[in-house]
């Protein structure tokens, strides 16, 4: 590879590196808002099927993001974006903690209960977050480079989609459960959340999957690379 391209990959690299960080971030910033998702009424054992955190909605483009980075940069740097997200997300808890603490002025537009009110649990959210986030993060990856070791680089959609469902399956259970152990959701909404984030995170991966292809077809186009080939920075 030239140089002109091999700077090119690493530009790739970064945007993508800078996209997970950024996604992984605000969702944990951002938990504490709830939605309805589906227009239908379902429930399971008193719980509605469909409630969520909006703090769901950009935490798949992570995985996303890992299976691209996985398939063109291969296992170590899917890792190293990983690891840089654990940093970010203990740097913005250090820096929410600190606002915290600074008293607001009294003509402040957020005065320090409002602000209080909406970052108070995020430390503990990026706590029980961080802990869901280290073994779903790892598992996705070594499940994706297990399937793509297997398959020689074919059956895309086979890798994406089975290392995805594992992964938020832990993901979901460990976050909703530290949660519910810290104190911050009520247990008799476990299961419901539970269900809810894992259907809702499948179903993103599905639809996902095209996209990933769109992605990898792209790069590999433009890099000129083989199946199964990645790009070494």
């Amino acid at each position: 590879m030239d140089k002109s391209r091999h700077a090119a990959a690493q530009k790739l690299y970064l945007y993508l590196a800078a996209l997970f960080i950024t996604s992984l971030v605000v969702s944990n910033l951002i938990f504490q808002k709830f939605f309805y998702w589906y227009p239908f009424d379902w429930e399971i054992l008193g719980n509605s099927l469909f409630e969520l955190s909006v703090g769901i909605l950009p935490y798949p483009i992570t995985f996303l993001v890992t299976d691209l980075i996985s398939e063109i940069f291969g296992r170590r740097a899917a890792n190293r974006v990983v690891i840089a997200g654990i940093f970010a997300s203990f740097f913005s808890m250090g820096i929410l903690l600190v606002a915290g603490v600074v008293p607001a002025l009294p003509n402040s537009p957020i005065d320090d209960a409002t602000f209080t009110k909406v970052f108070a649990l995020s430390p503990i959210a990026v706590l029980a977050s961080m802990m869901a986030y280290l073994f779903a993060q790892f598992i996705d990856i070594r499940i994706y480079h297990f399937w793509k070791n297997l398959t020689r680089g074919k059956h895309l959609w086979l890798r994406n989609n089975f290392s995805t469902f594992a992964s938020q399956f832990i993901d979901t259970f460990t976050v909703v459960g530290l949660l519910c152990v810290f104190g911050v959701l009520p247990w008799n909404a476990f299961l419901g959340l539970l269900i809810s984030g894992v259907v809702f995170k499948i179903l993103v991966a599905l639809i996902d999957t095209p996209l990933l292809y769109l992605s990898v077809n792209w790069i590999r186009s433009y890099f000129k690379l083989d199946i199964n080939e990645e790009i070494k920075l």
